[in-house]
């Protein structure tokens, strides 16, 4: 907190500022880090298997099997989200599970299992987007200007 902050304060809310601070959880920011990326790299590796897999035994190309390898991690993420698994590993490594693609797969199950006892419609299929559903609107709006730019670069520079 800055010095001009502080002098706002009165002193007994300075003291309990320098008592919040001298007490305050020290986050292992380094090892957090380490977790986050090993786990989100094993996640990637996952998914790179089970692309390779798609390539060798069912013909795919490189870019026609991405498709169905995100919706098998997404699939996997919501078999472990409904055992329960997939939140200890969350908690374990943080945002290494939230970065790829899995943590949509966690957010739409999550709030689909949470809301279950609303009923099948009002509960879980009205509230299983609520999170999930401004990923997918800003997603769609932002691959709608990038080909626009693209195309207008196209059309216009010979890209």
């Amino acid at each position: 907190m800055s010095n001009k902050k502080m002098k706002n304060l009165t002193p007994t809310m300075q003291q309990y500022k320098q008592f919040e601070k001298e007490r305050e959880t020290k986050r292992p920011v380094v090892k957090n880090c380490i977790r986050a990326f090993l786990v989100g790299g094993f996640i990637c590796l996952i998914g790179q298997v089970i692309q390779t897999f798609f390539m060798r035994y069912f013909n795919f190309t490189e870019q026609t099997a991405g498709n169905p390898t995100v919706a098998v991690l997404i699939f996997i993420t919501m078999l472990l989200t409904g055992f329960g698994v997939y939140d200890r590993i969350a908690q374990f490594a943080g945002a290494g599970t939230a970065v790829p693609v899995t943590g949509f797969g966690n957010a739409v199950i999550s709030a689909a299992i949470e809301h279950r006892t609303e009923g099948l419609v009002l509960g879980t299929g009205s509230n299983m987007f609520k999170l999930a559903g401004s990923v997918i609107m800003f997603g769609v709006v932002s691959a709608f200007f990038v080909a626009l730019i693209k195309t207008i670069l196209i059309q216009w520079g010979g890209l």
